[in-house]
C-alpha cells in the first residue's frame, strides 16, 4: 500500500507543495512545530534513510539546503533545524523547521494547522524560492 506521502505526491490527496521536481518533493507539514515547518521527501517511496542511495541523498540535501534558505528569507530565524524521525510515516522525509533556540525542536508542540494557513505560508515559501530562482517552486496553486 502506497504512504500517505506517496499519495500527496501522486495527486491523491491535498498537500501544500513548495518544491517538486523528479526526484524530491517538499510539502508543508499538516501539524507543524512552528510556522514553516516543511518535509523533504523522495518521490520514490524508501522507509529508513539509511536505505535512502547515496546520490538520492545528497539530492534531498541539496533540497533541504535550498528550502532552507527559503525558510530564512521568509521567517528571519537563527536557525532551521532539520531532523530525520521516521517513526511517523513509514516514507523517509526530512523535517526544516525554522527555529531560533534548540527547545523549538519538539515534536510535543506540533499542532494541527488549517489548510488555509497552510497554504498562505507555502506562497510565502514558494515566493522567496522562485526569487533566488528556484523554478521547482513553481508546484502550487
Amino acid at each position: 500500500m502506497a504512504s500517505i506521502f506517496t499519495r500527496i505526491i501522486n495527486g491523491e490527496l491535498p498537500g501544500h507543495f513548495i518544491w517538486r521536481d523528479d526526484r524530491a518533493v517538499a510539502i508543508m507539514t499538516i501539524a507543524p512545530v512552528k510556522p514553516g515547518h516543511c518535509l523533504v521527501i523522495p518521490v520514490e517511496e524508501i522507509n529508513h534513510w539509511d536505505d535512502v542511495p547515496e546520490d538520492l541523498a545528497a539530492h534531498l540535501m541539496s533540497v533541504a539546503q535550498k528550502v532552507a534558505k527559503g525558510l530564512k528569507a521568509v521567517y528571519r530565524p537563527e536557525r532551521v533545524g532539520v531532523m530525520v524521525a521516521g517513526l511517523e510515516v513509514p516514507h523517509t522525509h526530512f523535517h526544516l523547521v525554522p527555529v531560533d533556540a534548540i527547545a523549538e525542536l519538539d515534536f510535543s508542540l506540533q499542532k494541527p494547522a488549517e489548510a488555509e494557513e497552510l497554504a498562505a505560508e507555502a506562497r510565502k515559501i514558494r515566493a522567496a524560492l522562485s526569487e533566488m530562482g528556484h523554478t521547482e517552486a513553481d508546484c502550487g496553486a
